[in-house]
C-alpha cells in the first residue's frame, strides 16, 4: 500500500505548488489579514490532522475497498455494471455523501462547532482548503468509511476520489483569478474558485449555500446553489462575523475554538435575510 501514500503525497505537493504559485501572481482578491499569521496557524492545522490520519492508516478506505470487493459487502459489489461504469458511480456516490456530510456539519449544532474552524479564516486561499480541526477529519474519515462499506466502489474508484477530492479542495479555495466565461464552463463539471468563494461570506444565506466540493451538480439538484456574492468576489466580506479579530485567532484558539467559542448564527434553520447587494445583512 506504499504506492498509495506515495500517489497521493506526490499530488498533495504538486497541487499545493501550483496552486500557490498562482495565487501569487494571479491573485482574485487582495488579502485582508497577515499571509504569514494566517499560513503559519492554517498548516500547523494541516500538520497535526496529518498526525491524526496516520494514526488510523492513511490508507484505511483504499484497504476496506478491497475488503468489501472481496466480501462481496456493498449495491456496487453485489450489482457489477462493468469496471469503468463502476468506477465512475462509486465516484460519484462517494461525491454525493461529502456533500451531504458537509450540509450535516453546518445543520448539526455540535459538527457545526468544530466546521466553523475551516470558516473562522479571515481570508481563503490554497491552505482554507485544508483546514479542518482535527475531530472533524475523524469524524469525516469515519463517514467515508461507512459509505465505502454501504456503496462498495471499487478500489480504484475510492483512491481515484480521495486524490480528486485533497486537490480540489485546494483548487476551489484557491485565491486565483480565473476570466469569467471559463468560470461559467468550468462550473458545469468542478466546483470552481469562485462558486466556493462564496460558502466562505460572512453572509449567512451565503455560507449557507455551495456546499460541494468536487462535483458542481449535488446544489443544483438540491437547491442549495448560489451563482454569486452579493457585494461581488472583491468586495464580499470572508470568515464568520462572531470571529473578526486577527489576533486572537492563533493556533490554540483554532484548536479550542468547538469548545469554548460563540457558534454564532450560522446554522441552517438561521439563515436570516437574502443578501443584497451595497449590504451586509445577517
Amino acid at each position: 500500500m506504499g504506492y498509495i501514500t506515495e500517489l497521493r503525497l506526490t499530488a498533495f505537493f504538486t497541487v499545493f505548488i501550483v496552486m500557490g504559485l498562482w495565487e501569487l501572481f494571479f491573485p482574485k482578491r487582495q488579502l485582508k489579514a497577515s499571509k504569514k499569521k494566517r499560513w503559519f496557524v492554517n498548516l500547523s492545522i494541516i500538520a497535526t490532522d496529518n498526525l491524526f490520519i496516520y494514526i488510523i492508516k492513511p490508507a484505511a478506505a483504499v484497504t476496506l475497498a478491497f475488503a468489501a470487493q472481496k466480501a462481496g459487502w456493498g449495491i456496487l459489489n453485489r450489482y457489477y455494471f462493468g469496471s469503468v461504469p463502476n468506477i465512475l458511480l462509486g465516484m460519484l456516490s462517494l461525491d454525493l455523501v461529502i456533500y451531504l456530510q458537509h450540509l450535516m456539519f453546518h445543520a448539526i449544532p455540535l459538527l457545526w462547532r468544530l466546521h466553523m474552524v475551516h470558516h473562522a479564516d479571515l481570508d481563503i486561499d490554497v491552505t482554507t482548503g485544508l483546514r479542518f480541526h482535527p475531530l472533524e477529519i475523524l469524524i469525516s474519515i469515519g463517514v467515508k468509511l461507512g459509505a465505502v462499506a454501504a456503496v462498495g466502489p471499487p478500489p480504484e474508484a475510492v483512491l481515484a476520489f480521495e486524490v480528486l477530492l485533497n486537490a480540489t479542495s485546494m483548487f476551489n479555495h484557491g485565491n486565483v483569478g480565473i476570466p469569467a466565461a471559463i468560470d461559467r464552463i468550468l462550473r458545469l463539471f468542478v466546483v470552481t474558485p469562485d462558486m466556493h468563494r462564496v460558502h466562505h461570506s460572512v453572509t449567512i444565506r451565503e455560507t449557507n449555500s455551495n456546499f460541494g466540493f468536487n462535483f458542481p451538480w449535488w446544489d443544483r439538484i438540491f437547491g442549495t446553489y448560489r451563482p454569486q456574492p452579493a457585494l461581488g468576489h472583491k468586495d464580499m466580506v470572508i470568515g464568520l462575523a462572531q470571529f473578526r479579530d486577527e489576533a486572537s485567532l492563533g493556533l490554540l484558539s483554532a484548536i479550542c475554538m468547538p469548545f469554548k467559542a460563540d457558534p454564532g448564527y450560522y446554522a441552517i434553520n438561521k439563515s436570516g435575510m437574502e443578501p443584497k447587494k451595497n449590504s451586509l445583512r445577517k
